[in-house]
């Protein structure tokens, strides 16, 4: 979306072909259990997607966890935003500026939360209450004392990373660890999109 690409998060692969035929001239890019479905496009992959030229053909994203989470935070919520290891600074400043209660949520995998989602939600949790915000249990403050001052070599133990460096997307780990808070925008979504919104 940071690059000018229309994407839709799809919440199941039937889903995802639903939306490609309503699409024109989608591409079709995500994972379901590690692995890129039959007649896709692209896989789960930021290093890949990056590479891609501007161009206005929409994106249809699917995966295992996080796309499901985002429609079903989409269909229940009226603001729900899109966070990531990319984004916890600027997304504190814009959930600030709204004043709304906030709940950070992690997509985890296979019902593990993961390092990686750990370590994301800690950095976001704290950057709110840099802004403001105080943590509304314990839970939330041990995650943030737990995870928000840990380095990045905490997120390289993790299950995750283990399977890209199995699969030779080292690429995409490269991608991840160079690219950490670095978008002076957020993600909200809105009308089945994900839509770019800055502070």
């Amino acid at each position: 979306a940071h690059r000018g690409w229309t994407c839709y998060p799809a919440s199941s692969l039937d889903h995802a072909m639903e939306l490609a035929g309503l699409l024109p001239d989608p591409l079709l890019a995500g994972e379901l259990g590690g692995h890129t479905p039959y007649g896709f496009d692209l896989g789960n992959t930021p290093a890949t997607i990056d590479r891609l030229p501007r161009q206005s053909r929409p994106i249809v994203l699917l995966s295992s966890s996080g796309t499901p989470l985002m429609t079903e935070a989409a269909a229940r919520f009226a603001n729900a935003y899109v966070g990531s290891l990319r984004t916890p600074s600027a997304l504190a400043a814009i959930l600030a500026e709204g004043g709304d209660d906030v709940l950070v949520v992690g997509a985890g995998t296979r019902g593990v939360f993961r390092a990686e989602d750990r370590l994301g939600c800690a950095r976001i949790a704290a950057a709110l209450c840099m802004h403001g915000f105080e943590a509304g249990d314990t839970a939330t403050t041990t995650m943030i004392d737990q995870w928000d001052g840990q380095p990045l070599e905490a997120m390289l133990q993790s299950e995750s990373v283990d399977y890209l460096r199995r699969t030779g997307q080292l690429d995409d780990l490269d991608f991840i660890v160079d690219h950490i808070d670095d978008l002076p925008c957020g993600h909200r979504l809105a009308e089945g999109r994900v839509v770019e919104v800055g502070p």
